[in-house]
C-alpha cells in the first residue's frame, strides 16, 4: 500500500488550557481591558457552555477539537480588532435579562442598569395599581424590558426610530415576551399622544456625547451606532427634546430619568429647572461616576 493510500492522521486536539491562553495574549496585545474574562466567554460560546463549566473544563485539562479551536482562534482574531465581544456572541447581558444585540444597535452598558434601577424605583412607588412607563430611544430594549419584567403589574410602553435597532428591539421583544411591553416604531416627538397626562415614569438612555467628541474605547468609537452616540455642540440637544416630551406624557408628580455623561449632570439639571422641571438631582453609577438624573413633572 502506497504511504498516500494511508488514512490520515486525524489532527490533534488543542488543550483548553492553552487555547486559553494564547487568546489572553492576543487580546492583551490588543488593549482588550478584561482579556481573561473575554477569552473565557468567547470559549463558552463556541464551545456552547457557560463560564463556570469553561473554568472547570480548564482545570480538568480538557482539550478542544481542532474546528472548535479554530472557532474560538476566528474570534479572538476579530475581537482583537475591538469588535465588541457582544457582537461576536450575539448576546449582550442586561440586569437578568440576556438580549440580542449586532450591528446597528447600541450595545447596553453595565452603567444602564443603575438607570434602570431608578426607574423601577419610580415605577414601584406610583400610586396607581397599574402604573404607566415609557422608554424613549429603547435601542435593545433593555431598559423597557427590565422595567416590564421586574414591575409586572406596570404598562411599558417603548419607542425606537432607527430601523437598523428597530430590528433588534423586535427580536427581544419577541425573545422576552412580556406581556405588559408594548413596542412603537416612532420618533420621540411624536410618541404615544394616547398617554398624555398618563404616564408616572419617563426614562430614556439618549445620544449624549458632544458632537465634537470622541470615545475612549474603539467598541464604541466604531461599532456603535453613531445615533445612538452624538447629541449636538453640548451632547445635550435630544435632552432639550426629552424635556419638553416629559412634560406632555408624565403626569404631574410623574418622575423623568435621563441618563448622561458624567460631566453632565450640572447642565442637565439647569436644563430641567429651567423648563420648570422640579427637584432635580443627580445619581451615581456603582463606578461612583455621575450617570442619570431624576426630575418630578410639576
Amino acid at each position: 500500500m502506497r504511504p498516500e493510500d494511508l488514512p490520515a492522521e486525524p489532527a490533534p486536539n488543542v488543550a483548553l488550557a492553552r487555547a486559553l491562553s494564547d487568546a489572553v495574549a492576543v487580546l492583551t496585545r490588543a488593549g482588550v481591558t478584561d482579556p481573561g474574562v473575554d477569552a473565557v466567554l468567547l470559549a463558552a460560546h463556541v464551545m456552547g457552555i457557560g463560564r463556570g463549566e469553561v473554568e472547570a473544563a480548564r482545570l480538568r485539562g480538557d482539550a478542544l477539537d481542532t474546528a472548535t479551536a479554530a472557532a474560538l482562534a476566528g474570534l479572538v482574531a476579530r475581537r482583537a480588532t475591538r469588535e465588541p465581544l457582544q457582537h461576536l456572541t450575539g448576546i449582550a447581558p442586561f440586569r437578568h435579562l440576556e438580549l440580542r444585540v449586532g450591528p446597528g444597535v447600541f450595545v447596553p452598558r453595565p452603567e444602564t442598569e443603575t438607570v434602570a434601577q431608578l426607574a423601577i424605583d419610580a415605577l414601584m412607588a406610583a400610586a396607581s395599581p397599574a402604573p404607566v412607563a415609557v422608554d424613549l430611544g429603547t435601542g435593545s430594549g433593555a431598559i423597557a424590558l427590565a422595567l416590564a419584567t421586574e414591575v409586572p403589574h406596570a404598562r411599558v410602553h417603548a419607542a425606537e426610530n432607527s430601523v437598523d435597532a428597530f430590528v433588534w428591539t423586535k427580536e427581544n421583544f419577541a425573545l422576552i415576551g412580556a406581556a405588559n411591553a408594548r413596542l412603537a416604531f416612532v420618533d420621540l416627538e411624536h410618541a404615544f399622544p394616547e398617554l398624555d397626562g398618563t404616564v408616572s415614569v419617563l426614562v430614556s438612555n439618549p445620544p449624549y456625547v458632544p458632537d465634537a467628541a470622541i470615545p475612549r474605547d474603539p467598541e464604541v468609537r466604531f461599532f456603535d451606532p453613531p445615533a445612538a452616540l452624538y447629541g449636538g455642540e453640548d451632547g445635550l440637544d435630544v435632552v432639550r427634546d426629552l424635556s419638553r416630551v416629559g412634560l406632555r406624557l408624565l403626569h404631574p408628580g410623574g418622575t423623568l430619568v435621563l441618563e448622561h455623561g458624567e460631566w453632565q449632570g450640572e447642565p442637565v439639571r439647569r436644563l430641567l429647572a429651567a423648563d420648570g422641571w422640579r427637584a432635580a438631582a443627580t445619581h451615581q453609577d456603582l463606578t461612583l461616576r455621575d450617570r442619570a438624573t431624576t426630575a418630578i413633572r410639576p
